[in-house]
């Protein structure tokens, strides 16, 4: 199974990156996560280019979701809100059908964070009938280096959290949309 794992920030040094990275350390063999940081490259949305305007970063961009069997997100907060780049990005998908139905979870890097969260809930929800809002982890990584978010994530407890979010949406990923 292939995952698009979305990092909401354009730090290189961020806490919701090195998250994603971790994911994809301790996922299963048969589960190949690919973590994409760089929202921030995309051009601001515009409906005047898109069709066969679409600019090649964002044709990308739009493939990987296509090819993904899932999408996971992690984003921090910005002034109480989704980041520019992430909802940047979601604007490029809104009219095209890669988004429609893609399965799509949240993971979070913070004890903080809620009105960002409750907006990206609703912004998915409208955008995906794949959305499974429940499949939800958060862990307190805010202000830790990458460094010290791959040591208190490679502790036992952390990675068992980690293994059974990635098990639960591969599972619900898996499953029927009749059941």
């Amino acid at each position: 199974m292939k995952l698009l794992a979305i990092s909401g920030s354009a730090r290189a040094a961020s806490t919701n990156t090195a998250l994603l990275q971790a994911l994809g350390k301790v996922s299963p063999q048969d589960v190949d996560i690919e973590v994409v940081h760089d929202l921030h490259l995309l051009p601001v949305f515009s409906p005047d280019l898109e069709g066969v305007k679409t600019p090649p970063k964002v044709r990308d961009f739009i493939a990987k979701i296509e090819q993904a069997d899932g999408v996971i997100i992690s984003s921090p907060e910005y002034v109480h809100a989704i980041p520019g780049g992430l909802k940047n990005a979601i604007d490029w998908l809104v009219s095209g059908e890669a988004i429609i139905d893609k399965p799509v979870a949240l993971i979070h890097g913070s004890h903080r964070g809620d009105d960002m969260l409750a907006s990206l809930r609703l912004v998915l929800g409208t955008v995906t009938s794949g959305f499974h809002q429940q499949i939800f982890q958060q862990f307190p990584l805010i202000s830790m280096s990458p460094e010290e978010v791959r040591e208190t994530l490679g502790q036992p407890e952390n990675t068992d959290l980690m293994r059974a979010f990635i098990a639960e949406f591969t599972a619900a990923i898996s499953k029927p949309l009749s059941q």
